[in-house]
């Protein structure tokens, strides 16, 4: 049975019918039919030449783009705000290289300048002339507050003449997409209404959107053999980062396997490194913290806190652990974009496996989790004793922002999504692309961060400790671009969508490519793809290469080294 507290938290996602569902104990994506195929009198239809479904940042950059065409547009949201993780917490730039990054996703970051050169952006920190430099290079600012890239992207669109529609999650049942062959002609939101378009693009982390229209995809890792690479599959060997440095007993009675486990380990073994498997990546919530007293919320516990289950946590601190509060890195006014650091920290290692193919209710449950799991830890190591006094003192000084996610108790209001579903299409991206040892056709953006994939699973090694396994940080060795047809789906699957953000590409290109800033470069990519498509009549398979090359280099994409010179370089 669902709880009325987590039907309340859905009550702005779903209609009456899904709300009664979940009531029940029922699965919110298929609830009781209420509409028909074109909708409802109450539900508001719409028609565009573009439809991007997925406020992410890429989403939001898509749109502007096809308003520069002169397309219309329509935004579906699946919550009630824009920008995915840019505006929710990772305010602490993964740019790589941001020499490579340009048009519309560079201009982003110019206006989060133009945001902060204000003397009333400075609400805590009161010298802007000191304190500024810190988080700018090439004439852009890289680290910022989740509500300065809320109020650019918010204004950004208004300028741009484009209304989100929000709180309109994806009706991800059956025929919610309609297709006409290979073509869509409409998708179907949760309160019935249809929306049609002559292009699409999926701009979800999750690729719902891609999933319904019966696109090929993947989760979780395939095995090095599969695309010749080396960095994929289970990686117990060279998994040493975000790694336990000293021997972590990790059963309820030391020295007993028979008592049983502590939280967060599991008794299943990885399989041979290189080998493939369908778990994906550890999540977190980036919190936006503060220790500027004003604007900090105090910490509290989760409902039903035990701290029992952070006891591997207290063995791990007692064996000499202490880089508690190595990524709480900085960002503008007092405040952190919060990382993982270390093998017991911010990730909720093993908590997300199901998640991309859940249901909206079974993925509610998994944030759920997610969430007590943060908060509890949170307040373990603030209050309990086993946790060295050192440690305690400088948690008590840290607290939310009162002025960040006033409307959701101050906690982000989305998790970060490092890999859900990944499109499969004719071209995939993989290692040998992002090194250089294979050639990448078409390119439409580059990336440049390390193939970075954070911890898969804890588990119990041979000799019976603690071990993490599947964090992997290597760089490519330089910039890379990035294929257009990654983010095209196979002819015969659908002729008029673009997949810039679940794309086609392996576990660990992946790795690289996810980061904000490329997001926001495939996205504009998408949306002039579509808007030549639209043009010349032709499907996005079809569209003439040359031509969006030139479109994409006339408005400061970066496809190829040389890049433009840099002021100095972030290294994050």
């Amino acid at each position: 049975m669902i709880s009325r507290n987590r039907i309340a938290r859905w009550r702005h996602l779903l209609p009456m019918a899904a709300l009664t569902a979940l009531a029940a104990g029922g699965c919110a994506t298929t609830p009781a039919p209420q509409h028909s195929a074109a909708g409802t009198a109450t539900a508001e239809a719409s028609q565009s030449d573009l439809v991007v479904y997925g406020c992410t940042s890429a989403g939001v950059i898509a749109a502007i783009s096809a308003r520069e065409h002169g397309k219309s547009v329509t935004l579906i949201c699946q919550r009630n705000y824009v920008g995915g993780l840019t505006t929710n917490g990772l305010g602490y730039s993964d740019t790589g290289n941001h020499g490579v990054i340009g048009g519309l996703s560079l201009e982003f970051y110019k206006r989060l300048k133009q945001h902060y050169d204000q003397a009333s952006a400075w609400k805590h920190e009161s010298d802007r002339a000191r304190e500024q430099p810190r988080y700018v290079a090439d004439g852009a600012q890289w680290l910022f507050e989740p509500s300065a890239a809320q109020a650019v992207f918010d204004g950004w669109l208004t300028a741009a003449g484009v209304t989100p529609l929000y709180d309109r999650p994806l009706d991800r049942s059956a025929g919610s997409v309609e297709k006409a062959g290979n073509r869509i002609v409409s998708i179907r939101t949760l309160d019935g209404a249809r929306h049609r378009g002559a292009m699409f693009i999926d701009a979800t982390y999750e690729g719902d959107l891609m999933a319904a229209a019966g696109i090929s995809y993947t989760t979780g890792r395939e095995s090095n053999a599969t695309y010749g690479e080396t960095l994929n599959g289970v990686q117990v060997a060279k998994t040493t980062s975000h790694q336990f440095k000293a021997d972590v007993d990790p059963y309820r009675t030391p020295g007993r396997p028979e008592s049983g486990l502590l939280a967060y380990v599991t008794n299943e073994r990885p399989g041979p490194d290189g080998s493939a498997d369908k778990k994906i990546q550890a999540y977190t919530y980036r919190l936006c913290m503060t220790d500027v007293a004003s604007n900090r919320v105090p910490l509290a516990p989760p409902a039903g806190y035990d701290a029992a289950d952070y006891q591997l946590l207290a063995r791990y601190l007692a064996a000499g652990f202490n880089e508690v509060f190595r990524k709480f890195d900085r960002v503008p006014n007092g405040k952190t974009d919060v990382n993982n650091w270390g093998a017991f920290s911010f990730d909720a290692i093993g908590l997300n496996h199901d998640y991309p193919e859940a249901s909206y209710a079974a993925r509610e449950a998994i944030l759920a989790k997610h969430v007590s799991y943060q908060k509890g830890l949170l307040w373990f190591l603030a209050t309990d004793p086993q946790v060295p006094q050192s440690v305690r003192t400088e948690m008590n000084r840290w607290g939310l922002c009162k002025d960040e996610f006033v409307q959701n108790g101050n906690w982000p209001r989305e998790i970060y999504v490092r890999e859900g579903r990944r499109m499969v299409s004719d071209f995939v991206m993989a290692e040998p692309h992002l090194r250089a040892a294979k050639r990448t056709p078409d390119p439409i953006g580059m990336g440049s961060y390390a193939m970075d994939s954070h911890n898969v699973q804890r588990f119990v090694d041979d000799r019976g400790f603690a071990r993490n396994e599947g964090n992997i940080e290597v760089s490519p060795g330089d910039a890379y671009p990035i294929s257009y047809r990654a983010i095209v789906p196979k002819r015969a699957q659908a002729e008029n969508l673009l997949v810039p953000v679940a794309l086609s590409a392996s576990h660990i290109a992946y790795g690289s490519i996810r980061m904000e800033p490329v997001f926001m470069i495939l996205g504009q990519s998408a949306a002039t793809a579509a808007a030549l498509a639209i043009d010349a009549k032709v499907p996005v398979q079809d569209i003439d290469y040359a031509a969006l090359r030139a479109d994409l280099i006339a408005r400061g994409q970066i496809l190829e080294k040389p890049a433009r010179e840099v002021e100095r370089r972030l290294e994050n």
